[in-house]
């Protein structure tokens, strides 16, 4: 080996002080950035009064990120400072063809300097890496025990849910940190000449090769031990069959697995004993043995697979099968499904019909796309609201148990008739009130009939809206200032507005010039810091998407993406959420794409739509991830309990849930291990005609063989698989005392039960029904077909589906004909009862059901009004027909001139 100097005799200097600036302005706008972001964010969790949640995280976030980086950091700099120690001792040169390194001719002063800051920068990598896996830390500290062990090591879930994650965590740090040590050494050694590369191989130098090996040794000692946990992942494989580890698992790959250990630290041993030992016989036969292990290892797995389970597969497999089974209905919620047996009769009369009135006076008429694109037609009002979705529910009204279609007025600022800045942010700041109508009912001109409606609300029954302002909703989330000197839109009336001035506490207050700054470099927008309209009293409303919201607030749930409306009783909005905790670690149970193998809908979060007070509440005790994320964040959960009365009366059971459990059902129904192996009775979700399957949905009836009265459920049918025929219909209970409780009626197997892709294939081929179809399409308009349903009555089953009319170009669909079948009968009438009346006779007219009857007075029009109510109704239509003329919708303008035309007769009649 030669020590001289040569090598760096002439060498261009490279001084560390220009390094060690740019690493430094890197650092610094790195930095700058995200302290914008988190001081920003403390004041919106103070707003949302979460502070003990934000420190925890950003606590939990610093410590493991300047814990796991500067840990990295000195191991990688020990392993460049090592590599520097002997920097002039260079390999010999024997050929010319050599792959050189221009930087081999710095200084080692600038290497040095250099070194330092790479190893900075890495460790600053990793830590942000680190960093976001806070929740892992979190949960391992404080993870509950599930009370349950798995199958395979008798060890308690939590160890796969929490554990195993964080050991893995542990092992991809440590990888990380020897990985980039080796390729850090590799690249100083080389750039100082003690590592070269030519046409007869690798030349390396005694501390360069006694240092790699070092590192070798490490990383195989690394293998070993992510070998040791990958025994345990084994639990959580998915296999076609089922999930979990097999026979060829557990009897092949397992002990592969335990000898794979072994060999991975023999391979470190023999690295470092080269250290003594010239040449490349031992790295290479450490090298060798790993390979060989781990393809071996793969390999035994396959043999035994193909030759000792293929021909036995039933016998060899039953066990794994039923701990599968056992696990994934444990999983998903299954294990408490009441199954109850159901044989649809065809002996249904009218008398039945009347003793089910509450079942048929709920039956949904109204889709939820042509519904919202009627109230969008109806009761937008002005351009720049928007109704973004119809929400269903239940709520008593007049006395009775009625399911409702809501929707909030939002704000659309996309749509405002000019997008100044003032206006966007300032000005035109919220949504305002909510159309609310009942499920079933239709005026004679086929359209909707309100309870609330208008601007400012119109409501009835009992009805109220006192706070109809909404700031907080589902529409985008752009930012808004409140309390400023600029005038705050409120609601339009006639040809003025109203203005009005924010009262809640909602929003973060502009306490002092230092909050515009942040917030003006936040949002990158300087007319926040420059506008005098905006005051010590003025708030700033950021996160004002509910999705947007609730995830800031609370990043490790898993939200729903349908947030729905609650009218409360004293008249305020509230959003609800439902949120799950999930997991995918859960052993031997399967994994559902997107959810993972496990979940809960273990929390209700609530959100004021006027002052974005979040609050969440446990709604699942029981669950073992929740109770550690109470562990975790004591001061967030609070007891459902405590969820005020009328807002629980409208807690319903998510259709998210229901979905997954009923796709997970369709198959681990079976229970049987050879039934379940050859998917003898395989169910899948109904199908709508277009092949898609049909969502759950909710409807008030009375439970056959469980309820006494009838109660808010949410169902959904199956068929076989591959079959259009019914087979079971599942139902979730909405209603307390009995909310969370999961029902399947199963049908006689012998026995044909019509499915909803069946009953509409004959409603097609039903030549009146066709021929009446045809016409309309023919005469300029389009027939929109709303969703089959299928409602259970007694011991029968009733389909219907709503057909809606539309013209062509786009407007005001109209609800014109509800289609009925029941057993062989079907019906296409003009309402619900009359296609009932139709199949089953005059005998069964129920008071007060679905539609209002042609020629009736539409129930929007109250027959008492006086002349100055009468007036007040004729100048709103009037008003609504000139803007649908403006806006060329040329069916609204009819509708509207039409219900003017009503008013006006009445005011006649009253003269």
């Amino acid at each position: 080996m030669s020590k001289g100097n040569g090598a760096f005799k002439g060498a261009p200097r490279l001084r560390g002080g220009p390094i060690a600036a740019l690493a430094i302005l890197f650092f610094l706008l790195s930095a700058s950035g995200r302290v914008v972001q988190v001081v920003t964010d403390y004041w919106w969790f103070q707003e949302i009064a979460m502070t003990p949640a934000f420190w925890v995280m950003l606590g939990s976030k610093i410590k493991l990120g300047l814990l796991a980086g500067a840990a990295a950091g000195a191991v990688i700099y020990v392993s460049v400072w090592l590599s520097l120690r002997g920097g002039r001792e260079m390999v010999v040169r024997e050929e010319r063809d050599v792959i050189e390194f221009p930087a081999a001719r710095m200084k080692l002063g600038a290497m040095k300097i250099t070194g330092a800051l790479v190893s900075l920068l890495l460790a600053y990598w990793i830590g942000m890496w680190a960093s976001n896996r806070w929740s892992v830390v979190l949960e391992f500290y404080n993870g509950v025990a599930f009370g349950e062990v798995d199958p395979l090591f008798g060890k308690d879930i939590r160890f796969y849910v929490y554990s195993l994650p964080f050991y893995r965590f542990i092992g991809g740090w440590a990888t990380a940190v020897i990985v980039l040590s080796l390729l850090a050494t590799g690249l100083i050694r080389a750039m100082l000449g003690q590592l070269e590369w030519g046409t007869s191989g690798a030349k390396v130098s005694s501390s360069a090769r006694s240092h790699l090996l070092i590192l070798a040794g490490l990383f195989c000692v690394i293998l070993a031990y992510r070998f040791h946990l990958s025994m345990y992942d084994l639990a959580s494989a998915q296999r076609a069959i089922a999930p979990g580890a097999g026979y060829a698992d557990i009897h092949a790959y397992l002990p592969a697995l335990k000898v794979l250990r072994l060999v991975a630290l023999l391979s470190a041993l023999l690295s470092w004993a080269a250290i003594w030992i010239p040449g490349v016989r031992l790295p290479a036969v450490a090298a060798g043995l790993i390979a060989v292990g781990f393809f071996g290892a793969r390999g035994y797995r396959e043999f035994v697979q193909r030759f000792d389970v293929a021909p036995n597969e039933v016998v060899r497999e039953t066990p794994y099968i039923q701990w599968g089974i056992r696990n994934t209905r444990a999983a998903f919620g299954l294990e408490g499904v009441q199954e109850l047996e159901f044989d649809p009769s065809e002996s249904l009369t009218a008398n039945d019909l009347r003793r089910n009135e509450g079942t048929l006076k709920n039956v949904r008429l109204w889709d939820h796309a042509p519904l919202l694109t009627t109230y969008s037609q109806l009761q937008e009002i002005r351009t720049y609201y928007d109704f973004m979705d119809v929400d269903n529910d239940r709520y008593w009204v007049e006395g009775e148990y009625r399911q409702v279609m809501l929707s909030p007025r939002e704000l659309n600022p996309a749509s405002l008739p000019s997008r100044i800045w003032i206006n966007e942010h300032l000005t035109y700041t919220h949504g305002y009130g909510v159309c609310m109508g009942p499920v079933n009912r239709i005026t004679p001109e086929g359209l909707p009939e309100f309870f609330v409606k208008d601007i400012p609300p119109v409501s009835r029954a009992g009805l109220k809206v006192t706070r109809p302002e909404i700031y907080f909703g589902e529409a985008r989330g752009v930012y808004s200032i409140v309390n400023t000197q600029a005038k705050e839109f409120d609601y339009p009336a006639g040809e003025e507005n109203v203005y009005s001035q924010y009262s809640g506490r909602g929003g973060i207050p502009f306490t002092g010039s230092l909050r515009k700054l942040l917030f003006s470099t936040r949002l990158k927008e300087l007319k926040l810091l420059l506008s005098r309209d905006i005051t010590a009293e003025s708030r700033i409303m950021i996160y004002r998407n509910i999705q947007e919201r609730v995830t800031k607030a609370a990043p490790f749930l898993l939200y729903d993406r349908d947030p729905y409306l609650i009218l409360t009783d004293e008249g305020r909005l509230v959003w609800m959420v439902d949120a799950y905790t999930t997991t995918s670690r859960y052993p031997y149970a399967e994994v559902v794409r997107g959810i993972g193998n496990y979940m809960r809908n273990s929390v209700k979060v609530t959100v004021d739509a006027y002052d974005g007070t979040v609050t969440f509440y446990a709604a699942d005790e029981r669950d073992p991830l929740i109770r550690t994320y109470q562990r975790i964040f004591p001061e967030v959960f609070k007891p459902l309990a405590q969820m005020p009365k009328d807002v629980r009366s409208h807690v319903r059971y998510p259709q998210t849930l229901l979905m997954v459990q009923a796709m997970v059902y369709g198959t681990y129904h079976m229970t049987d291990p050879q039934v379940f192996y050859n998917k003898e009775d395989l169910w899948r979700i109904a199908q709508r005609s277009g092949g898609d399957a049909m969502e759950p949905y909710y409807t008030i009836m009375k439970l056959a063989g469980v309820g006494q009265s009838e109660e808010f459920i949410l169902m959904v049918p199956f068929t076989p698989s591959k079959k259009e025929n019914m087979i079971a219909w599942m139902a979730a209970r909405c209603d307390d005392p009995n909310y969370g409780g999961l029902l399947v009626y199963n049908f006689p197997k012998q026995k044909l039960v019509y499915g909803p892709g069946q009953i509409s294939s004959r409603i097609d081929q039903d030549p009146e029904i066709s021929k009446q179809l045809t016409l309309w399409g023919q005469g300029g308009s389009r027939v929109i077909r709303g969703s089959l349903l299928v409602i259970p009555v007694d011991r029968s089953l009733l389909y219907v589906q709503p057909l809606y009319l539309e013209s062509e170009g786009g407007g005001l669909p109209e609800a014109k004909r509800v289609i009925v079948a029941f057993g062989n009968s079907i019906a296409m009438e003009a309402t619900l009862e009359e296609s009932l009346e139709r199949i089953f006779g005059r005998g069964s007219k129920v008071s007060g059901s679905a539609a209002t009857a042609p020629g009736a007075p539409a129930p929007n029009l109250r027959t008492d009004a006086g002349v100055s109510e009468l007036t007040r109704q004729a100048r709103e239509h009037y008003d609504r027909a000139q803007e649908r003329l403006k806006a060329g919708d040329w069916a609204a303008f009819g509708y509207e001139l039409q219900k003017l035309g009503e008013i006006l007769k009445r005011l006649q009649e009253k003269r």
